[in-house]
C-alpha cells in the first residue's frame, strides 16, 4: 500500500463523538514510552503527523487520521508509566475500553511492545482482556533496530512462550524499526489485504 494522504480529522474522550463514518478502522495502542507516534510517522511517510514527545503518556486522547481516503489510524493513549494523575489516568483508560467495547468501525487493534524487553505483565494482560473481549489484533514489536538479529529472534520466542501458555496459537505479529523503516511494507499490505477482504464480503 502505498500512502497518498494521510491528515488529522479529530480528537476527542468521548467514542459517541467519534467520525460517523463506516470507514475501517486501525488501532494503535501500547505502554506509553514504546516509539507509537513515530511508527504512525513512519507508517505514513510523515514527519510530524503524531506528536512525538519525550514526555512518555503526551496521547491521552482518541486520536482519528484519515488515510488515502478510504480507512482511519486511530492512535489512542499509552497505558502505564503515564506521568498523569491517576484521575486522569482513569478517565482515559475509560474511553480506551469504551472504544474497543463499543467501535464497530474497528477492524483490528496494533499492540505496540518494545522488542527490548523481556514480556511485561502490563502488555500481556492487555493482549488478555483483548482475546476475551473478542477484539482481534496484532502485536507490533517496536525499536528492532537496537538489537542484533538473534536478540530480535530470541525475545519474540520469549513472547511465544508466555503466551502459548494461555492461547491456542502466536497472535499475528510484525517486526519493526521507526528509525530504519523496517516493517513498514509488512504492516500497510496487511491492512491493505483486510481492506480488499472486506470489500469481497
Amino acid at each position: 500500500m502505498h500512502i497518498k494522504s494521510a491528515e488529522f480529522v479529530m480528537s476527542n474522550s468521548d467514542v459517541a463523538k467519534c467520525p460517523k463514518s463506516r470507514l475501517p478502522e486501525y488501532a494503535f495502542i501500547g505502554r506509553s514510552n514504546v516509539g507509537k507516534s513515530s511508527l504512525i510517522n513512519m507508517l505514513t511517510s510523515r514527519k510530524s503527523l503524531a506528536k512525538t514527545s519525550g514526555r512518555p503518556g503526551k496521547t491521552q486522547l482518541i486520536n482519528h487520521f484519515l488515510i488515502n481516503k478510504n480507512w482511519h489510524l486511530v492512535d489512542l493513549p499509552g497505558y502505564g508509566y503515564a506521568k498523569v494523575s491517576k484521575s486522569s489516568k482513569k478517565v482515559f483508560q475509560k474511553f480506551i475500553t469504551q472504544y474497543f467495547s463499543l467501535r464497530e468501525q474497528l477492524v483490528t487493534a496494533f499492540v505496540l511492545v518494545d522488542i527490548r524487553h523481556k514480556p511485561q505483565p502490563i502488555d500481556l494482560e492487555f493482549m488478555q482482556w483483548l482475546g476475551e473481549n473478542g477484539i482481534p489484533f496484532s502485536i507490533i514489536f517496536t525499536k528492532a533496530d537496537k538489537l542484533k538479529p538473534n536478540a530480535i529472534t530470541r525475545h519474540v520466542e520469549d513472547y511465544k512462550t508466555v503466551l502459548l501458555e494461555t492461547w491456542e496459537a502466536m497472535p499475528n505479529y510484525f517486526i519493526t524499526s521507526s528509525s530504519k523503516d523496517i516493517g513498514k511494507d509488512d504492516v500497510l499490505n496487511y491492512i491493505d489485504e483486510l481492506n480488499e477482504n472486506m470489500k469481497i464480503d
